[in-house]
């Protein structure tokens, strides 16, 4: 099933169901107000919320209304627990590559950042930042969102748990990363407000393209209207499962946990693209011996979508324009 959540004046908004092309949604008022509502009590809301749907899809639902992504906000508008992952490890060798790190990561051990999940952003909203010194920067992700997950829970497990997956921008400003790296406690500034397309699906909505816990797709990026990449998910070096159980190695997971994958990053990058601007440009300096293409500017527009196998759009857009927080 498909899943939005609308604005309605309020910090959670109102959950809806979205017909499978994304044109009709349906109230879920009767069922749960909210998404975080909805995830709580999953095992009572989910059938009920699964008939709207397949009724949704037959034309059958009194009171459908027209979808509009303009009006909705992030899936999860705000969630207890947000946790990043860098799952492919091309990107990191790429940047270690092209900017001589040294990067102690053991074999096998994923790595993982705790981000904040107070502030997400719609999918058509304009995306307002200080200055373009920040060098404001664009990751496209995958986020998996689960029902609770007990310590110690296996990969297994902790896959079968994954309610949604969404799809999401994970806005960089690379003017802070150098400073709060050499820091060595987390990033604060270099990772500002996160942006989501309109809709979270279950997997099933993926078919064939939810393998091994991952989402075998590609991630079609444009700047401007021009392609920028479509990397595939399907090279993640860890699965969803595998990243939720190291870290629930040590800690419950409440309901409502996101977990990101980290930028798409493909081997074949001559001929997929990236999808952020660090990897071209640290593509760019091996290549070339410098970067040439520029970060984000006030007035630019990223787009990010993914088509499920049938060519409709599984998430919606991420459709924003970037201004300047002055205006």
């Amino acid at each position: 099933m498909k899943l939005a959540t609308l604005k309605d004046g309020s910090p959670d908004g109102r959950l809806v169901v979205v017909s499978r092309n994304l044109e009709q949604a349906a109230s879920t008022e009767d069922i749960a107000s909210t998404l975080q509502q909805a995830l709580e009590a999953w095992d009572t809301c989910a059938p009920r919320l699964q008939s709207l749907y397949d009724a949704l899809n037959a034309g059958d639902v009194p009171g459908a209304f027209a979808f509009d992504p303009a009006q909705a906000m992030a899936p999860l508008p705000r969630a207890y627990q947000f946790v990043d992952a860098s799952a492919f490890l091309n990107h990191g060798s790429i940047m270690e590559r092209a900017f001589n790190l040294t990067v102690k990561v053991p074999a096998g051990v994923p790595i993982l950042i705790q981000r904040q999940g107070d502030d997400f952003r719609g999918p058509c909203d304009d995306y307002a930042f200080p200055s373009e010194a920040d060098g404001c920067d664009f990751e496209g992700e995958v986020a998996a969102i689960t029902g609770p997950i007990p310590m110690g829970a296996d990969p297994a497990r902790c896959e079968a748990s994954i309610r949604l997956l969404a799809l999401f921008n994970d806005v960089s400003m690379r003017g802070h990363l150098p400073r709060e790296m050499a820091m060595g406690f987390g990033f604060i500034q270099a990772k500002p407000a996160t942006v989501f397309a309109p809709v979270a699906v279950t997997p099933d909505e993926l078919g064939d393209a939810w393998q091994n816990g991952r989402v075998a797709l590609d991630l079609k990026v444009t700047r401007n209207g021009e392609w920028f990449g479509h990397p595939n998910g399907r090279e993640m070096d860890f699965s969803f499962g595998q990243l939720l159980s190291h870290l629930a190695y040590n800690r419950n997971l409440g309901a409502g946990t996101m977990l990101g994958t980290g930028t798409f990053s493909n081997r074949d990058h001559k001929t997929v693209g990236s999808s952020c601007l660090a990897e071209r440009r640290a593509l760019e300096m091996l290549e070339h011996g410098e970067a040439y293409t520029p970060f984000i500017r006030f007035g630019e527009r990223l787009r990010f979508e993914m088509l499920g196998s049938d060519g409709t759009s599984l998430f919606g857009a991420v459709d924003n324009r970037y201004v300047s927080s002055e205006e």
